[in-house]
């Protein structure tokens, strides 16, 4: 296979005139935006939409959404957020739905439709199909006395002052309100059935969240043989192979029964060698050693560890873990939480 050539050579021609965003243009679009959005806040029916959020926590049977093009989008994430909190919701197509996919339908279900127009053909069609299921009916629709409203058992009007398009018909501002909206909810809902830190980890088992959520620091920290120690009445010289050969960047300075006494980095190394040059041969470990390090206990959240190593006064690269009697039993390190994923 050919590779394509690099960067640099792909120039234009220079007849050709590249066409330019302007950036008074941009910001006045995010002005305009923020203007439109602002609208929404605004006017948005409080009363409808705590009616709505407590129609869904209520549910009996599983929250289905529907919506076609742009809205179908927006109706299927928040259907997979709603997932992720552990409460049953589907999304339905509207046109699968007429061709079969109605039957996942039943008496304790609702079916929230998402569209801006609430006019939409294959949505009005699913209708009276959905209301022959028994089926609770749910629009969430921004245009005014819309054909939607008047056949749902529940509305919720979202106030749209106009579209960011200049023509006012590309759906743009209309989804970001329904995304806010539907998101808003979600969390609403989040808050009211007490979900828990543990419950939502368990949701989410893979990626980030998951693992910022799930694993402590005793699972990402190097322990027992992996752990560069000391004695502070070691000679720093005679301990440069443990230094740098652990790859922790440190050594973690113990007494005989193992408590933690400091740490001496590689910074310190460099800082105790310009300092004293040849007299560096003769100190010690514990005469260099910081004795006030930061530290933390295994049971801590690993995401936790990583806060703690970059919160002020400076940025740290490690963390030495002890239990509750300042016994040293491991070492974390920011490069091994994110090697874990972290």
């Amino acid at each position: 296979m050919g590779s394509l050539p690099p960067f640099s050579d792909l120039s234009l021609d220079p007849k050709e005139t590249q066409t330019l965003v302007k950036p008074n243009e941009l910001l006045s679009l995010f002005k305009s935006q923020q203007k439109y959005l602002n609208f929404f806040f605004q006017n948005l029916d409080q009363t409808q939409t705590l009616t709505f959020t407590q129609t869904l926590l209520n549910a009996k049977g599983t929250i289905f959404f529907t919506g076609i093009g742009k809205s179908g989008f927006v109706a299927q994430k928040i259907s997979q957020t709603l997932v992720s909190l552990g409460i049953r919701s589907s999304f339905l197509s509207p046109v699968d739905a007429l061709h079969g996919d109605i039957g996942i339908l039943s008496k304790s279900d609702l079916l929230v439709f998402f569209s801006k127009s609430g006019n939409t053909e294959e949505l009005l069609k699913l209708v009276p199909c959905a209301k022959a299921k028994g089926v609770f009916l749910i629009s969430v629709t921004s245009s005014e006395g819309n054909l939607l409203t008047g056949v749902c058992d529940l509305n919720v009007h979202l106030p749209l002052e106009r579209e960011l398009c200049p023509f006012d018909l590309a759906p743009v501002t209309s989804t970001a309100i329904q995304m806010v909206f539907g998101d808003t909810v979600a969390i609403a809902l989040m808050g009211a059935r007490n979900l828990t830190r543990d419950e939502y980890a368990a949701n989410h088992p893979a990626g980030r969240i998951g693992k910022s959520l799930i694993f402590k620091v005793k699972d990402v920290m190097k322990k027992q043989e992996e752990l560069p120690v000391c004695r502070e009445g070691d000679l720093i010289m005679d301990q440069l192979v443990e230094l740098t050969s652990k790859g922790c960047g440190c050594l973690l300075v113990i007494d005989d029964e193992c408590h933690l006494i400091g740490t001496f980095t590689d910074g310190d190394l460099r800082r105790t060698l310009k300092a004293s040059g040849e007299g560096i041969f003769k100190l010690t470990v514990g005469e260099m050693c910081n004795r006030n390090p930061r530290t933390i206990c295994p049971d801590a959240m690993a995401v936790d560890a990583m806060q703690k190593m970059e919160s002020p006064p400076s940025p740290v690269q490690f963390l030495p873990v002890i239990n509750h009697q300042n016994v040293l039993i491991g070492i974390v390190t920011l490069h091994g939480l994110v090697s874990a994923g972290l």
